[in-house]
């Protein structure tokens, strides 16, 4: 008896030395990791972005996401972050900066998604398009949150004092042109570029390429490229139909369709251009091209993994959570499943009006394709052939020919 005493009595004093921590049930929650988040996101926007890490947070028993916005100079503090190892673990990155996958600055998260069913880390629900810019050499670099069309905004009240009907998707080219100059007075003109939408959109319509699918050409210099090009060429400070270079300076680009100066521009289906007070203005997608589709340029971004997390298994899952919580903001959703009217319009009700075109346009966007040397390519496609069709220094078809050789040197071998 007194021997049982004693072991209870000595239980009792190692149980009371002990932290709480040791002895609360073995049910109880895992201590929770914390994980970094950072994108360029200005006040309004973190706010909203700061909701749904919230909410993430709220859901989640094994990390806890601090969030960190960098609005200003983001890429320069992400590029120096990351050479110093103090990098969050998870960032945005848009489509232009996918590139660093090949550098081994992003975590692959392939395996992850392969034994992942949920919907948003299904790779078939994302438009193929758009996939791209993160499904890199043999593995995928992140998931993408948003998918924005480049749609052709058009202000209603001009084209009814000109009596031109109003765009459809059924427009050919030439019929956008032909608009433009009809749309054009002393008061306004009928449509305005400055390089925006890139040049590559017209090239795509018109059944060319700018980077080959295997990733080994730039076929510039094909018939198919050189006349979308050509028609680009065509409209860039068309006195017929577009202000000069030195009026967009002046009075600035979208700023002149928003004063009711431009009758159609080119826009992202999430710009604010359909709500100026004032302005009635409709929507529809870009005219069709050679193959009777709408294909059109989408800006894309996609949430990525710091190769370097200490915590892979729960950035991958924050990954996924702020991913699904992105969709149901940002608009467009990159998914195939929610390419409808209901979800875009739930998303952001004030597109409401013109949800229909916006989702007509969706199926035929494409982002770019994603070389190791991105950067350099681009350069070079913009100083020796984009640039200078921009200005009229050369033929398209010298600048294509000689452009081409420069550009194939930096694609993958």
């Amino acid at each position: 008896m007194k021997k049982s005493l004693h072991a209870m009595v000595l239980l009792l004093l190692v149980v009371a030395l002990l932290p709480l921590s040791a002895i609360s049930s073995p049910a109880r929650a895992q201590e929770k990791v914390t994980l970094r988040v950072t994108n360029w996101a200005g006040v309004e926007e973190a706010a909203e972005f700061q909701k749904i890490v919230d909410a993430v947070n709220a859901a989640s028993e094994t990390f806890e996401i601090v969030y960190e916005p960098k609005p200003s100079d983001y890429y320069t503090q992400l590029q120096t972050a990351l050479a110093g190892e103090t990098a969050p673990d998870l960032f945005w990155l848009d489509q232009d900066h996918m590139a660093w996958a090949y550098e081994g600055v992003l975590l692959d998260i392939s395996e992850y998604l392969a034994n992942d069913t949920r919907d948003v880390a299904n790779p078939d629900d994302y438009f193929p398009g758009v996939w791209q810019t993160v499904a890199l050499a043999d593995g995928v670099y992140g998931l993408p949150w948003i998918a924005q069309p480049v749609v052709l905004y058009y202000n209603k009240d001009i084209f009814d004092e000109m009596g031109v009907e109003y765009p459809t998707a059924d427009w050919t080219w030439d019929q956008f042109k032909e608009a433009a100059i009809k749309l054009t007075n002393e008061n306004h003109y009928g449509f305005t570029m400055n390089g925006w939408p890139p040049i590559h959109m017209f090239i795509w319509s018109f059944g060319g390429e700018v980077i080959s699918e295997d990733l080994k050409s730039s076929p510039i210099d094909t018939p198919e490229a050189m006349a979308g090009a050509a028609f680009y060429a065509s409209m860039i400070y068309n006195e017929e139909c577009c202000p000069s270079e030195q009026t967009i300076a002046e009075q600035g680009f979208a700023e002149m369709f928003k004063a009711g100066k431009v009758a159609m521009f080119m826009g992202g289906a999430a710009d604010d251009l359909d709500r100026v007070e004032g302005l009635n203005v409709g929507i529809s997608p870009v005219p069709k091209g050679v193959n009777g589709e709408n294909i059109t340029f989408a800006w894309t971004a996609a949430t990525v993994i710091n190769a370097k997390t200490k915590y892979p298994d729960q950035a991958y899952e924050a990954l996924v959570a702020l991913t699904e919580g992105i969709h149901n903001w940002k608009i467009v959703s990159p998914r195939i499943s929610q390419a409808n009217v209901e979800h875009l319009v739930a998303s952001e009700p004030r597109k409401a009006a013109n949800a229909e075109a916006i989702i007509a346009a969706v199926p035929y966007m494409r982002a770019f394709r994603i070389i190791p040397r991105f950067g350099e390519w681009s350069t070079i496609f913009w100083e020796d052939f984009q640039a200078p069709l921009f200005h009229g220094e050369d033929t398209v078809e010298n600048l294509a020919a000689d452009a081409r050789i420069l550009l194939e040197d930096v694609l993958p071998k």
